[in-house]
């Protein structure tokens, strides 16, 4: 039976509860973060930050960078290893609401203290008196039903002084069934395969981003289909 990819899909995944721990999820995390570098994830929110930094007001001291759905902590251990090779400074969160992710991803940085983990509900944290240069969530905006992004990226845009760069699965037939031949390849267990195919069913058109962005009134943002069926979609909150 076809895939229909109409809408969204709201079926939920095994990672949404947050009370989940043990090997199979750690092995789920490293497995995501491993795929993602493979066909070019962590570049393209890289390059979003680089372009965010473009011709951007002054910083002064560390650039502050919050990144939402942190996982296993791998692309702020990406952006620590190119700020050290670009000889600048940044001060790195890393944010999750499983507790159990967080101390795993503290484990995985321990030679980064630019890098620091909170765990938090996302809601209740953009809440709190926080401001951010750069907000990045990667991986993480479709586990949210359309409602909630719409809050999220309210509080994305109040408390970021530069932007913040989403980036994110295109919901795609093809990449639907091209994840299922990654599964046997990377030998994925029973969770991430599952969650791995209802993610890409939750993931985005860019008809859909286009429409947040009319709701929101954002003025200055693009949004680019990237290799492996991802969106990358920055937004400017500056100029």
């Amino acid at each position: 039976m076809a895939i229909d990819t109409t809408y969204r899909s709201q079926a939920p995944e095994i990672m949404d509860d947050f009370d989940l721990e043990g090997e199979t999820l750690k092995d789920a995390l490293d497995k995501i973060a491993h795929i993602n570098k493979l066909l070019g994830g962590n570049t393209i929110t890289l390059n979003g930050v680089k372009t965010l930094l473009k011709g951007c007001p002054e910083t002064t001291g560390a650039l502050r960078i919050l990144d939402v759905g942190c996982g296993n902590g791998d692309m702020l251990r990406t952006i620590a290893d190119d700020a050290r090779q670009s000889g600048f400074s940044c001060e790195l969160i890393g944010m999750d609401a499983n507790a159990y992710t967080i101390k795993y991803a503290q484990q995985r940085s321990a030679n980064y203290p630019e890098i620091n983990y909170r765990c938090a509900d996302i809601f209740e944290a953009l809440d709190e008196n926080h401001t951010y240069d750069i907000i990045l969530c990667t991986l993480t905006l479709h586990h949210f039903k359309d409602e909630d992004i719409l809050t999220l990226l309210q509080g994305f845009r109040k408390h970021s002084r530069l932007g913040f760069v989403i980036n994110d699965l295109h919901r795609s037939a093809i990449a639907y069934y091209l994840f299922k031949a990654l599964c046997f390849v990377f030998r994925l267990n029973d969770m991430s395969r599952e969650d791995g195919l209802i993610s890409i069913l939750r993931g985005f058109k860019k008809n859909d981003l286009m429409a947040y962005s009319k709701h929101l009134q954002f003025n200055n943002y693009t949004i680019k289909w990237k290799w492996a069926f991802r969106y990358q979609w920055i937004v400017k909150t500056y100029g």
